[in-house]
Parts: structure tokens; sequence; C-alpha cells
């Protein structure tokens, strides 16, 4: 009996011993690599989380990139794919058993569908790892809760943020924290034609200088399309129709105003500098030298061919406009409309900042950026989620800053006619052989991606197109955003109604802003989110 206790005894013990082996094995599996800690050095982080996913058994991560836009935007999604590649070939170069690959490229033409799709995929896990979409949205999916916060992870890349125009980084935070990275964004200038300016004697040498000195102001614009009227071009000013949103509200920065109060979270109407926007397009449009009723014309009837026939002095567009220009029939001078060529868009249009409303003033520009945007579940699909999210979550990060490289977000401005958001990106355009290799598809980039922008790469890859991006991105230190805060469209809205009055000769521009005033009144919601601050100046003259 003895002797069968004994072996039980000795069997317990074993099994404790054994058990107590097993406790360690389980031990040194929970001390496995869960996270790391970002030093800014990326093949070192990219490194760390490859050997820690693959000490836990992950050999392949999958992420879905989602984005939308016009067609020649496609690396909005096609960068993250890129940035996989150069993340894998790391990992291949050091030995580290890991791959990322992309599941999904869902790219659709509606920027506001997307954001709708991505809204409601949410609640079902079925959103998109990587959301590309205006910074206009990033607000609200912040406060839900639905997109990462990556300010921790960014002041560890300063030397890569940094390198960001500040007012785009600007635009990608909610409540002061970083919510993405900026994908691009363009710039709205003041294009002037060369060959009106010439035919009044309209000496446009420096002209860029004069305007971002303050120099040259609005008085200057209105004197020069009074000119060219009297010349007989049939306007001196075309600008842009629709909401005020967002082309318009330029004046109001221009006059010194502000849209926005960031202490109270309100929408400002800053009565001084509105009273100044409405009376400038007021004077313009009764003195025949804009149309009163513009903000209702077509734009490719109307408001382009105007412009590309060199029937107006002045307007107010898009960045976009140089290359749409070249892809739409707007000229038809001859006869047949055509587009333009590289040459005679060239050729024909000086462009500069949005001067300054009056002397002592700055010039401006106005933005809509695009951020990379990275889901609060990114890498949900993938082995042990919440026991390795951390890792997930970085490599997430990793990978838009990999597709912020300077040479992916060159190919995207390039082919799309939108500005760089780094200023390394802004020097890649300007590199004569880098933009051949370009044109040729001579640059180290996934078969895929190649694949998928070949034939925009044909059509719209040509060193004047470049050289006009890598000449307005300056105007990106000078930018403007629209405040992005929900009640901002409906205000918009409002502006456009009086805006379009008062071209009309319907309200005084004292009459407009009192519109604007009652308008606000009368929506208890919009009224409780708008502040109207100062008063109509008495003694303001213009031009």
């Amino acid at each position: 009996m003895k002797g069968k206790v004994g072996i039980l005894l000795a069997m317990v013990v074993l099994f404790g011993v054994i058990a107590s082996g097993c406790i360690g094995s389980q031990e040194t599996s929970e001390t496995k690599t869960t996270s790391v800690e970002l030093t800014g050095d990326f093949v070192k982080d990219v490194l760390a989380i490859g050997k820690a996913l693959e000490s836990n058994g992950v050999s392949e991560v999958k992420f879905s990139a989602w984005g939308s836009g016009d067609p020649n935007s496609v690396m909005r999604v096609y960068g993250i794919v890129e940035a996989a590649r150069r993340i894998n070939k790391v990992w291949e170069e050091n030995g580290v058993n890991v791959r990322i690959t992309i599941t999904d490229t869902h790219y659709v033409a509606s920027f506001q569908d997307a954001y709708q799709e991505y809204l409601s995929k949410q609640p079902l896990g079925q959103a998109g790892d990587f959301f590309v979409n205006s910074y206009a949205f990033l607000p609200t999916l912040a406060d839900e809760g639905y997109i990462l916060d990556i300010t921790e992870y960014a002041n560890a890349y300063k030397n890569v943020i940094e390198d960001f125009y500040p007012s785009l980084i600007e635009a990608s935070k909610f409540n002061g924290k970083l919510y993405g990275l900026p994908q691009d964004t363009e710039a709205r200038p003041l294009y002037i034609r060369k060959d009106v300016a010439a035919k009044i004697g309209f000496n446009l040498e420096g002209i860029e200088e004069k305007v971002k000195n303050g120099e040259f102001t609005w008085s200057d614009v209105y004197y020069w399309a009074k000119k060219a009227k009297e010349s007989g071009v049939e306007w001196g000013l075309i600008h842009r129709k629709g909401s005020a949103h967002p082309d318009l509200i330029q004046f109001i920065f221009a006059f010194g105003g502000k849209l926005y109060n960031e202490d109270s979270g309100k929408l400002v109407v800053d009565v001084p500098a509105v009273y100044k926007w409405l009376y400038v397009e007021w004077k313009f449009a009764q003195d025949g030298l804009l149309p009163k009723d513009i903000m209702s014309w077509d734009w490719a009837k109307q408001i382009h061919p105007a412009i590309v026939e060199g029937r107006t002095l002045f307007d107010i567009g898009g960045t976009w406009y140089w290359t749409e220009w070249q892809t739409k029939e707007y000229y038809g001078k001859e006869g047949t409309p055509r587009p333009l060529k590289p040459e005679e868009v060239q050729a024909w249009f000086a462009y500069t900042l949005f001067p300054a409303g009056e002397k002592g003033l700055k010039p401006v520009t106005l933005s809509q950026p695009f951020v990379w945007m990275i889901n609060s579940k990114a890498g949900q699909q993938n082995p042990k989620y919440d026991e390795l999210k951390d890792l997930y979550h970085k490599l997430a990060f990793l990978m838009i800053i990999k597709a912020s490289d300077p040479d992916i977000n060159a190919i995207h401005s390039v082919i799309s006619a939108h500005l760089p958001v780094r200023k390394e990106a802004a020097k890649l355009i300007s590199d004569e052989k880098w933009l051949n290799d370009l044109k040729n598809l001579n640059l180290d980039l996934d078969p895929q991606v190649k694949d998928n922008i070949k034939d925009i790469v044909a059509t719209t890859v040509h060193p004047i197109n470049a050289k006009f991006l890598a000449d307005v991105s300056y105007m990106l230190e000078y930018t403007k955003l629209a405040p992005a805060h929900p009640k901002y469209p409906a205000l918009a809205d409002i502006f456009k109604e009086a805006v379009d009055k008062v071209l009309r000769g319907e309200m005084t521009p004292e009459e407009g802003v009192n519109y604007i005033i009652q308008k606000i009144n009368a929506d208890p919601e919009l009224a409780q989110n708008v502040e109207v601050v100062g008063e109509i100046p008495r003694d303001w003259k213009f031009p």
C-alpha cells in the first residue's frame, strides 16, 4: 500500500513538475513581444514589429484600403499597396517571414458616398482599415471613435511630420490630437490672361512677389479689370459659382476676417470682412466687370469657355483647372471645341495667390486636403487581434508613413493635378530625370500599381504640368481651410444666397450682411453655433 502511495505521490510531484513546466512554457508564450516602442527609425521599427508578429506565429497581415475621388486619383488606394510592398521588401531582406497583403482596394468616385458607406459599415466591422477622404469628415469620425488617434506614434516621426506643410497637419487634427496624415490638397490661384494683360499695358513681371507682399490688392484687381473692360474685353473677372464653399470665402480671409472661433468652437460671421467681400462683389457686378448672374452660369458652356477663350482678364479658379483645360473641350474660338495644349495653357495664363483685400493685409489661398486615416479597429481580421492590437495599429501607422514617401506623393500630384503635401515631394516633381522615369514608368513600383496608373501617366505626365505644380506649391504656405464644423454647410449656403442677391443688385452690401444675420437667427440650431462679431465699417472705401 505504502508503495502505491509512494508511486502516487511521485506521480503527483511529477505532474506538478510537468505542470510547472507547462505553466513555464505558457509564461514564455506570454512574454513574447506584443508591443513595440516606435523610435522614428523606420527600418528598425518595421523590423521590430515584423519579428514580434513572427514570434507570435503571424506570417500574414491583411489590410484593406478605401479611397475615393476622380479617376486620376487612384494612388489614394495604390499608395497603400505600394507601402505594403516596400515594408514586405524590408522584411524579406532581413529574413522576417511575415507579409502584408492588401485584400481590397475599394475606390469610388463620390467622396461623400464613400464617407456614408464608411459610416454604415463601421458598426458591422466591415469598414476599410485605411480610409482616404476629405479632412471635413475627420472630426466626426474621430468624435465617434472610428479612426485611430496617432498623436503618440507621430511624435516619434517628427522628422517626417515636419516635412508636411503645417496647415495640412493642423487640418488632420481634432481637439488637438492627430488623426491622420495629409494625402493631397490643392490651391485656388488667381489666373491672369497674359494676352489680355499685354493688350492693356498690365506688366505682369514680378506680380507674384507683389501679391505676396500685399502690394497688389483687390483694388488693383478692380483697376485692371476696368481697364480690360474699357479696352473691349467682355469681362474683367470670372469666378466660380454655386455654394460659397469653398472658393469665395477667400475674401473673408483676404480682408483679415475669420470663420471659426477655436475657443468657443463656434462658427463666426465676421461682419466687417463679410461686408467688404459683398461690397467688392457688388462693385464688380454693378460696373459690368463681373456677370451679375455668375452664380448660375454653366461650367462647361459659360464659365470655362469665357476663361480659355480670353474673354476675361482675371479668373478665381483651382489648380486642377490647369489640366482640366487640357482634357475638356472648352476652347471653341476656332469653331469646333477642343482642349488646350499644355503649351497654350503655359503661354496664356499667369497665376498668383488670391490678393490681400487691402494694403497691410496678406494674400491667401484655400484648400480642402484629403487625409490618410486609420480605422480604430485596423487589423481586426488578423490572428490574435486582441492580443496583438498594438502591433497591428503601429504597423498601420508605419504604412501611412511609407505611403507618404515623397515619390509616391509626387506621382499622385503629377497624374491628378493635386498639390504635393510634403516639401520633398514638391522638389521631386521639378526633377526632369525623375519625371522622365515616371513618364516611362521606369520606377521601382509594385506591378499592380504600374498597371493601374499606366494609362493615366501616358496622358498627364508633361514637364509643363509638373512645372506648374512645382510653381504653385508655395501657395500652401498661405492656405486657409473652411471650418470642419457640422453646421458650416448651412452657413455657406446663406453666404451663397447673399452673394447672388448682391451680384444681381437685389440687395446692397449692407442689406446682404443683414440678410445673412436674419437667416442665421431664423434657424435656432444654427444661431446657437454662430457668433456674429463686429460692425459694418462706415468709413471704408473701395477701390
